[in-house]
């Protein structure tokens, strides 16, 4: 996610973060999970594929004195099946920033994964979604109720649950 559109996303999620667990589906950097816990998130779990960048995540987590907040996990996102760890007794804030790619060639998995975080979720959790216009927001869970906005080339559906 460029650094606009994750501005643009913590700016619609607003306080709303505070308290929350954080969770980031595709962390990459690990941008996402890091900057909620600086927004007030109180912990985060950041589910990455590739090792060395995993080992950044948390070695920068530790650089910025939060190392304990947040759990790095070496996984394959689709493959990852420890919703039953997450707390069930504070909302979750779910990033799903995925290569854009996956929207089109792995459609189903994708509609899946959301459904899955959505269903597992407690009530008052949070969704921020990015996909290209190749994505129609309208096959997610609660479909209508995403406030979908566009910055090109990508679009970002917020959702409280």
């Amino acid at each position: 996610m460029k650094d606009r559109v994750r501005e643009s996303v913590f700016n619609l999620l607003g306080p709303a973060v505070v308290g929350t667990h954080a969770i980031d589906l595709f962390a990459g950097t690990g941008a996402l999970g890091l900057e909620a816990i600086s927004r007030g998130a109180v912990r985060a779990t950041l589910i990455e594929r590739h090792l060395p960048t995993c080992k950044l995540i948390a070695s920068n987590a530790e650089k910025l004195e939060i190392g304990e907040q947040v759990d790095v996990q070496f996984a394959d996102t689709f493959k990852w099946n420890k919703l039953d760890q997450l707390p069930a007794d504070r909302p979750w804030v779910v990033f799903c920033s995925p290569p854009f790619e996956f929207y089109v060639s792995r459609r189903e998995e994708m509609l899946q994964l959301i459904e899955r975080f959505y269903t597992a979720a407690p009530a008052g959790s949070l969704f921020a979604v990015e996909a290209d216009e190749r994505f129609d927001f309208g096959q997610l869970p609660a479909a209508g109720e995403w406030d979908v906005r566009t910055y090109l080339p990508a679009m970002v559906g917020v959702l409280a649950k």
